[in-house]
């Protein structure tokens, strides 16, 4: 099956269809994320040639972005993560800093057409688009969708589970491993995301009735609630992997 690579400022009259088919497969409180709201517009002015759309037969069935930055390869200077890497990649551009590396932010497939392989070339299309643009390493804060099931354990103790084949056991790390990809370090600070208590039960379809730590769905950890000051707080760990 032939699919067209296309970049979002190529199709901007895909950009509805791109919102609906891609938008479900993430929880509600990703997209209240501060961070990423204060840097999302000039993410998409200044990088339009790393946000990616996978088209069959004209219509957005994945899709996939990603920010370039100056990384020296190490651990140590990795950003914090996603909520990092958009501040560090922001910031660079702003100061005329040559970026070396691409730092994949998110890869999504269609609700109806997951399980075809087309979040690897999801993520093969961005390599290829890093290598063509002169950037010698990708990187990608990782989301690993089985997470969501174990939200009480360390994202650290998480990155060590594998199989019997010597694979990860979460699904969408073994997707970034069999394109040549490995772990590098838990990012434990991703994503800061904060709201009142209404806010929380609005985003999740919780009741939070007490003070305390709350699994919710979706979440890779819980979810701080403190009734008395009205506020509930969330630190999304991913896990830094590096492709090139």
């Amino acid at each position: 099956m032939a699919f067209q690579v296309v970049t979002s400022a190529d199709t901007p009259e895909l950009d509805e269809q791109a919102a609906a088919a891609l938008r479900e497969v993430w929880p509600e409180f990703i997209f209240h994320d501060p961070t990423s709201g204060a840097c999302i517009d000039r993410v998409e002015k200044y990088f339009p040639r790393y946000d990616l759309r996978l088209l069959d037969d004209g219509a957005v069935v994945a899709g996939g972005w990603g920010v370039p930055l100056r990384w020296d390869g190490t651990v140590e200077d990795l950003p914090d993560g996603y909520d990092g890497g958009l501040v560090r990649s922001v910031e660079q551009h702003e100061q005329g800093v040559e970026p070396n590396t691409l730092s994949i932010m998110a890869a999504a497939v269609a609700t109806g057409r997951q399980g075809g392989g087309l979040a690897g070339r999801v993520l093969t299309a961005l390599r290829e688009r890093a290598t063509e643009t002169g950037l010698t390493a990708v990187i990608c804060p990782v989301r690993p969708t089985l997470k969501t099931s174990y939200a009480l354990q360390s994202m650290a103790d998480f990155a060590t589970w594998h199989r019997d084949d010597g694979l990860h056991l979460d699904p969408w790390i073994r997707t970034h491993q069999r394109l040549g990809a490995t772990v590098l370090a838990p990012a434990l600070r991703s994503m800061v995301i904060e709201g009142s208590v209404a806010e929380w039960e609005s985003w999740t379809g919780l009741a939070f009735p007490q003070t305390g730590d709350y699994v919710v769905p979706q979440a890779l950890a819980t979810v701080h609630i403190d009734r008395d000051a009205d506020h509930g707080s969330y630190l999304e760990p991913n896990l830094w992997m590096r492709h090139l």
